[in-house]
């Protein structure tokens, strides 16, 4: 071998033998599997990993040191879901953690053993994917998104700030549990306001474009956008879809509003992926996910860009802005 390439050998295994080391003098490498809802390219997906493995390292776990994570991306795909959530199985990985009731389905149909934690996923105990709140039993449990009576606050932040709004197109995915739900709390919040609501089916791009355009015929309206994992993938075309037909827009997530779209309400989804990193350091040090409870959120944002308030001609009020968490100039 000659001396250079030994010199070169040898400096690369200096760099690998103390990572190899660290994990060696504790306990085993642990295996951990996230099946997420979106695709790897997505920001938002990029910053929840970001939060997930930060926090796994406050708590003295990091990746390819003592632990090894491998992501899978659904995209909001049904078999999608079901072939990666076969595949982290059978990685024989220690917990999984899964984000949104159709991940959690997917994963419960492989395996009841090992440990699955949730993230984004409402109502589980109807969805029964756990027996309670309190003690989910089995082998998950995990963070709720939130309570439905939030979508109907949608409707009346709509109305606080756009006031002559009478007809809303609500974009949902009719094949998800949580969209039904969401848009059942809608409809029942919809008589009081006196607004009439049209459900807008979201499934690709050209077709939400279609029924926008659709729906478009007529004054006076606005949109909700439910908190799927369909419309987020879709969120650009639906921000810029709002910008082109100049309706206010109500929105689940920041994301939206951080992209041009003019209000949101709802949970801090990155908070919720630090905290599930606390379950999973719990479980891999022991605990069983039957011992652990269903927490819910215990963040709630209102956003508001107040840029986009002025380019469709609102003004919105000082008592909701007051309100607000976060202003966007």
């Amino acid at each position: 071998m000659k001396r250079r390439d030994f010199i070169t050998l040898l400096g690369g295994a200096a760099v690998a033998w103390p990572l190899t080391a660290r994990a060696q003098q504790g306990e085993r490498m642990r295996r951990v599997g996230v099946l997420m809802t979106r695709v790897a390219d997505d920001p938002q997906s990029r910053l929840q990993v970001a939060a997930f493995q930060q926090r796994l390292q406050e708590l003295s776990w990091t990746n390819d040191v003592n632990m090894r994570i491998e992501y899978r991306w659904g995209a909001a795909d049904a078999g999608q879901y079901r072939k990666y959530a076969a595949e982290l199985v059978a990685l024989a990985s220690d917990v999984i953690v899964a984000v949104g009731g159709s991940s959690v389905e997917a994963l419960q149909e492989v395996t009841r053993a090992v440990p699955i934690v949730f993230v984004q996923v409402t109502d589980p105990v109807s969805r029964g994917l756990v027996a309670s709140l309190a003690r989910p039993r089995g082998n998950t449990t995990g963070f709720v998104q939130f309570e439905f009576v939030i979508c109907g606050k949608w409707l009346e932040l709509l109305k606080q700030v756009a006031p002559r709004v009478s007809r809303v197109a609500v974009l949902r995915d009719p094949g998800q549990f949580s969209g039904i739900g969401q848009m059942a709390a809608i409809r029942s919040a919809g008589p009081a306001s006196g607004i009439e609501l049209t459900p807008v089916d979201v499934r690709e791009a050209n077709a939400i474009e279609r029924s926008l355009k659709a729906f478009a015929q007529g004054a006076n309206q606005g949109i909700i956008v439910t908190a799927t994992a369909k419309p987020e993938i879709h969120r650009r075309l639906i921000v810029d879809l709002a910008a082109r037909y100049q309706w206010p827009a109500v929105y689940p997530y920041r994301v939206y509003v951080a992209e041009g779209g003019l209000i949101s309400y709802g949970p801090n989804v990155i908070d919720e992926f630090r905290r599930a990193a606390g379950y999973v350091d719990r479980i891999l040090k022991g605990e069983k996910p039957s011992h652990l409870p269903v927490q819910a959120p215990t963040k709630y944002e209102l956003v508001i860009n107040v840029k986009t308030a002025k380019t469709l001609g609102l003004e919105v009020p000082p008592s909701l802005l007051a309100r607000a968490d976060e202003v966007i100039e």
